[in-house]
């Protein structure tokens, strides 16, 4: 060709770069030609010092971040705490309701903290009753005085020659004081509202570990009926597979049918996936219950009870409501909180009277220890409020209010504890009714499934009889299992409507 363009000149590098060798003819050509081929020249070297470097900063980057990388992964090791410390539990814990009870009353942090808050309250009890007491203190000091004597006269010298300062001197002394309150009914009044608070925090206390026990209580019943819900479960899917079993070899025998033999399997299915709910919920209500035990996560937990059922009398409503009042934690607390107000306010009406104190202290006093002399201070002093800017009024108002108040929860409680007992005794005695009709709905149950499935077995009729007794069956297991929950759960909620938890199961 006699001429290149830009177009050409662009199509002639491509032809370069892929390796095609270009000859040229005519100076200007050649001189394009040279261009092409130096500019591709130098493109080359430039690449490969640029791939050198890359891979020069990739290898020290790769070199550093693997030192880098393997130093921190080993201080996160080293410094990462345990959140399970100690080795984890390789055997179950086999518990008894019993033993739950009184494992729950040592480790469980609600009634730990209501005996800590107890605690407290006998400390403060302990406070109001020093005020009471006679108090002594020692003390020891040397110290340098210098007085300005002007300071005393105004400024003045009262005579010529006066001096204006004294000292400095030195000033020792050492010796016990000593003081107690002679009569105070407002400190004697506060000491008996502290007091009735101790009991009531007491009675608190009380009752936070009588609701732990009931806790603790109805988590193991429920555990217990989640555990009987998998082994009916567990029986329910056992016949199932048996009675599909069956409809199968009847089908192969040329006596029953496809369609009997599907119906039996889809209620082995469903059967199958009661059964995957029923662990599951098992499994749920013993994690609720290590939590309330306070026990190590990893620890795994067995019951060693089962849900029974043991005829127990009726009692009376009248008697249990006046034994309930009798014997709830409450309702002392709340009776100790209004006995503490009353003092209150007995303090609060003790305080516009005089009160009589006697002080005194012995003291060795001198210039220095050797030249100390003997000296002592005794007196009574009395004192009595004149003008407190209506400060002891308005005490005495709030304590009347807060009275007040106390008597409108003492009336709402007796007539909670009165709805409790009612609703304990109905339902004990509505659970024992349901635990004798579902006892005898599964022995009939148990006996209309033998009967149809021998009529299946004889060929007299089909298997849907068959499945209709199963879920008869199921529901009758159901009901079983539910009844007897309800019974233990009504005879602990009677336990606890009536103040006794701790009696009946903290054994």
């Amino acid at each position: 060709m006699s001429f290149i363009d830009a177009a050409g000149k662009v199509l002639l590098k491509e032809i370069h770069r892929q390796g095609g060798q270009l000859v040229a003819e005519g100076c200007l050509n050649q001189a394009i030609v040279n261009e092409i081929v130096a500019s591709e020249k130098k493109g080359e070297n430039v690449s490969t010092k640029e791939r050198s470097k890359g891979s020069h900063i990739i290898f020290y980057t790769v070199f550093f971040g693997l030192m880098f990388g393997s130093t921190v992964a080993h201080a996160q090791g080293t410094n990462k705490p345990g959140s399970l410390p100690g080795n984890a539990p390789t055997q179950a814990l086999r518990l008894t309701l019993d033993q739950a009870v009184g494992l729950a009353l040592k480790q469980n942090t609600t009634a730990q903290i209501a005996i800590l808050q107890a605690a407290q309250s006998e400390q403060d009890k302990n406070i109001s009753r020093a005020d009471l007491l006679p108090q002594a203190s020692a003390k020891i000091s040397d110290e340098a005085q210098k007085v300005n004597l002007l300071a005393q006269f105004g400024g003045r010298t009262p005579f010529p020659g006066f001096p204006k300062t004294l000292g400095p001197y030195q000033v020792f002394s050492a010796g016990p004081s000593f003081g107690a309150p002679v009569f105070d009914l407002t400190l004697w009044r506060r000491y008996q509202a502290a007091r009735n608070t101790s009991n009531s925090s007491k009675a608190s206390s009380l009752s936070t570990r009588e609701q732990v026990i009931l806790l603790v209580v109805s988590q193991y019943i429920g555990t217990l009926r989640a555990v009987a819900n998998v082994e009916a479960s567990q029986s329910r899917v056992n016949l199932a597979q048996a009675l599909y079993d069956q409809a199968a070899d009847l089908q192969k025998e040329g006596v029953g049918t496809g369609i009997d033999t599907l119906r039996a399997n889809v209620e082995l299915q469903n059967e199958k996936q009661r059964l995957i709910e029923a662990e599951n919920d098992r499994e749920t209500s013993l994690f609720a219950l290590s939590r309330l035990l306070n026990l190590d996560p990893r620890q795994s937990i067995e019951l060693a009870d089962s849900l029974t059922f043991f005829d127990t009398p009726q009692p009376e409503v009248e008697p249990s409501i006046e034994f309930a009042l009798a014997e709830r934690q409450e309702w002392k607390a709340l009776e100790s909180q209004i006995k503490a107000a009353e003092f209150q306010k007995k303090a609060s009406q003790a305080s516009r009277l005089p009160s009589l104190r006697f002080d005194g202290d012995f003291a060795y006093v001198g210039t220095s220890g050797n030249t100390a002399l003997p000296t002592y201070t005794y007196q009574a002093s009395v004192n009595m409020p004149l003008f407190t800017g209506g400060r002891i009024h308005a005490q005495i108002v709030r304590a009347d209010l807060e009275i007040k108040r106390l008597d409108q929860q003492r009336d709402d409680l007796r007539n909670q504890i009165a709805l409790d007992v009612k609703t304990a005794l109905l339902n004990l005695q509505s659970a024992r009714n349901e635990v004798q009709v579902a006892n005898l709905g599964v022995q009939l149950s148990k006996e209309e499934v033998d009967q149809a499935r021998d009529r299946f077995k004889a060929g007299v009729a089909n298997n849907i009889e068959v499945i209709q007794a199963q879920d008869s069956l199921s529901r009758a297991n159901d009901n079983q299992i539910a009844a007897l929950y309800r019974f233990n759960q009504a005879r602990a909620d009677l336990a606890r409507s009536t103040g006794q938890m701790e009696k009946v199961y903290a054994k």
